[in-house]
C-alpha cells in the first residue's frame, strides 16, 4: 500500500503541470488514429517547428511507415533538415546558439505532448497576443513572458488582449477577459483550431508511435483475461465438486 501512495505522490507533479497552472485549457479533441491528420500535422511540424525544435527520437521514414506514406513521399514532402530518410528529425541549430537567440534554448519536442498534454499544446498554440513588452512583440495566455515567437501569425493572424476590471479586497483590478482577432491570417479561426489538432495530434503520435497498437493489444488481452476467468470458474467447480 506504502508504494501504491508514493506512486500516486510522484505522478502528482506531472498533473500539475499538464494542467498548464490553473489556466483554463481547451479540449484538443485529436484522433491519433487519423493518417489525413496526421499527415497534415507532420507539415506544419516540419515547416514551423522543426527549424527551432527537435524530434529527435522520431526517424523520418518510421513516421512515414506509420503515416502511410512511402520514402519517396517523405523526402519530397517532409524533409528539410536532413538527408537521409532514417536519420532522426534533429536541427542545426546548437543548444548555445538556442539559448543566445531565445534566451533559453528551444527543448526537443519528441515528448512534449507525454509531459504537457494534449489540451495544455492545443490551448497554448492558440493563445499567442500582441504584447510589445516582450522581445519577439507577442506573449502568451497559457505559458506568460514565454520566449517563443508565434511562429504561426500568418496562419492564425494577429490577437490583441481584451481586459476587464474586477474587485478582489477591496481594490480593483484589470485581469484578461478574452483574445481579439484584430488582423485575419491566410486561415479562418474555423480552420486554424483544425490546423492545431492536426499539429497536436502529430506530436501525440510522436510521442509514443506505438500507442494505437498497444491499446489494441490490450483490449484483445482483456478480452482473453475474461475468457480465461470462466474457462478457469469451471475448471474449479471441475475439480472440487466432490468437496462441496
Amino acid at each position: 500500500m506504502r508504494k501504491i501512495i508514493l506512486s500516486f505522490l510522484m505522478l502528482l507533479p506531472g498533473a500539475v503541470l499538464a494542467a498548464g497552472g490553473g489556466v483554463h485549457l481547451d479540449k484538443a479533441n485529436i484522433d491519433v488514429g487519423n493518417q489525413q491528420s496526421l499527415q497534415r500535422g507532420a507539415r506544419l511540424f516540419v515547416n514551423y517547428c522543426l527549424s527551432c525544435h527537435s524530434a529527435q527520437f522520431q526517424r523520418y521514414n518510421r513516421m512515414g511507415r506509420d503515416l502511410g506514406l512511402t520514402d519517396a513521399q517523405v523526402i519530397d514532402n517532409l524533409m528539410f533538415a536532413s538527408d537521409k530518410v532514417g536519420a532522426p528529425m534533429t536541427i542545426a541549430m546548437t543548444p548555445a546558439d538556442g539559448k543566445a537567440w531565445f534566451g533559453a534554448a528551444p527543448p526537443d519536442l519528441s515528448l512534449i505532448a507525454r509531459s504537457r498534454g494534449v489540451d495544455y499544446l492545443y490551448t497554448y498554440m492558440r493563445t499567442f497576443y500582441v504584447d510589445e513588452a516582450r522581445p519577439f512583440g507577442t506573449n502568451n495566455v497559457t505559458f506568460p513572458s514565454v520566449g517563443m515567437p508565434n511562429v504561426l501569425w500568418e496562419l492564425q493572424g494577429v490577437q490583441k488582449p481584451v481586459y476587464k476590471t474586477i474587485e478582489r479586497d477591496g481594490e480593483t483590478h484589470d485581469v484578461l477577459d478574452h483574445l481579439e482577432l484584430v488582423e485575419p491570417g491566410t486561415r479562418t479561426p474555423a480552420e486554424f483550431d483544425q490546423d492545431i489538432r492536426d499539429l497536436v495530434a502529430f506530436m501525440a503520435y510522436v510521442g509514443e508511435p506505438i500507442q494505437l497498437e498497444r491499446k489494441a493489444l490490450g483490449v484483445k488481452v482483456i478480452i482473453f483475461l475474461l475468457v480465461f476467468l470462466v474457462v478457469a470458474y469451471l475448471l474449479k467447480k471441475e475439480y472440487w465438486k466432490d468437496i462441496h
